[in-house]
């Protein structure tokens, strides 16, 4: 059978390039099964470990659940003595363990990073946390809202007079949190194969996000960006690198940054300006209300058809929903559909060992016993 061709709508591809690393994640929320989600689309066989109970939870397994596809479950109390020494048996026989719990839960319930590295060395322990292991702040709660808070990204996204704008869970929870917990176990895993001897991975969402915030605080350190929202090159401050409603009501994304891309849209807009004075800022309040008044004049999907293969980075501003449709993502087949679910494919992708986005997430605890009998672990509810 040929990619794309498994008869659940999931590609049959040959193995990923993680095939043969095994993995234990206990069960979250957010950042960690989605990075056991990647691990597992990188062909990387995942066991998640359940508590007791979820099961009865509705996101809990089926094909809505895309966090956990390509995984197989159990469910283990691990508050129980015999639970946890199953646990320890399932550490010995994998490669990487990741846990989203906040600092020292892991360490009570018997399956810290010393328990565990003490039964398999070469074990890379990855711990995700949205404050990280230790500092004032790594026992409290949080939210991606506001780990993102505190590292100026929040603060830095919106209007400049209105409130800062939520840039979804994208910028926190997977960006700088499931992202990097997956670079983090990766480099790891590479690090073992050299010196034989694991290590414990501290994936903090703060930290994730302001590494993802290099190239901003560079720019505020060249006297290139104000701090401030809404006056910038990326912010929406530059009236050619902005989002511009359109006839009915909704909207195109203009990112006509260069010389030559600011040209061709100025062009096909049919506007009565200099393009040599793009970089004139007092001519900039002028030029946004030429922009604005000229997109309001048709249809998004009018406006679509003009750009359509030009130079002038100009894109119609898609819901998710209509995103699965178009035809660049479907051509590449970035989203596809299963059992009614649209979900996005593996990515990046491999030309030698292809990813693959593993099977629908099974019900909550469908695989324990097959788990424990094919890996050999004695396990006696």
């Amino acid at each position: 059978m040929t990619a794309g061709a498994a008869s659940d709508g999931a590609p049959t591809v040959p193995a990923g390039p993680l095939a043969g690393c095994r993995v234990v994640e206990l069960g979250g929320i957010g950042p960690g099964p989605f990075a056991g989600m990647l691990l597992a689309d990188l062909g990387a066989e995942v066991v998640r470990v359940d508590r007791p109970g979820r099961a009865d939870e509705p996101d809990a397994g089926g094909p809505a659940d895309v966090l956990n596809r390509g995984k197989r479950s159990v469910v283990l109390d691990l508050k129980d003595p015999v639970a946890t020494a199953a646990l320890l048996q399932l550490v010995e026989r994998s490669d990487v363990l990741i846990e989203g719990f906040r600092p020292g839960v892991t360490e009570r319930l018997g399956i810290g990073p010393h328990d565990c590295l003490a039964r398999n060395p070469r074990l890379v322990y990855g711990r995700m946390t949205g404050w990280g292991q230790d500092g004032p702040l790594a026992a409290a709660a949080g939210h991606d809202i506001t780990y993102i808070a505190l590292t100026g990204a929040l603060g830095a996204i919106g209007d400049p007079d209105g409130p800062p704008q939520i840039p979804l869970n994208l910028v926190g929870d997977f960006g700088g949190g499931g992202c990097y917990l997956v670079i983090g176990v990766l480099a790891a895993l590479h690090a073992a194969a050299r010196t034989g001897h694991g290590q414990v991975v501290d994936a903090a969402i703060v930290d994730g996000t302001a590494h993802l915030l290099a190239s901003t605080f560079a720019k505020l350190a060249r006297d290139e960006w104000s701090d401030e929202r809404g006056v910038n090159r990326f912010d929406g401050g530059w009236p050619f690198y902005a989002v511009y409603e359109t006839r009915d009501g909704r909207h195109v994304a203009v990112g006509a940054l260069e010389r030559k891309f600011y040209r061709s849209l100025v062009e096909l807009l049919g506007l009565d300006v200099d393009p040599d004075r793009q970089h004139d800022r007092s001519a900039w309040p002028e030029l946004r209300q030429l922009l604005t008044k000229r997109f309001a004049e048709r249809t998004r999907d009018e406006w679509a058809a003009v750009f359509e293969g030009t130079d002038a980075c100009v894109a119609p501003v898609l819901t998710l929903t209509e995103a699965a449709a178009h035809p660049h993502l479907a051509a590449r087949g970035s989203l596809f559909t299963r059992d009614g679910v649209v979900q996005p494919a593996a990515a990046p992708r491999f030309s030698a060992t292809p990813s693959s986005a593993g099977r629908t997430a099974p019900t909550v605890g469908a695989d324990t016993e097959a788990v424990f009998r094919d890996l050999g672990v004695r396990f006696s509810e």
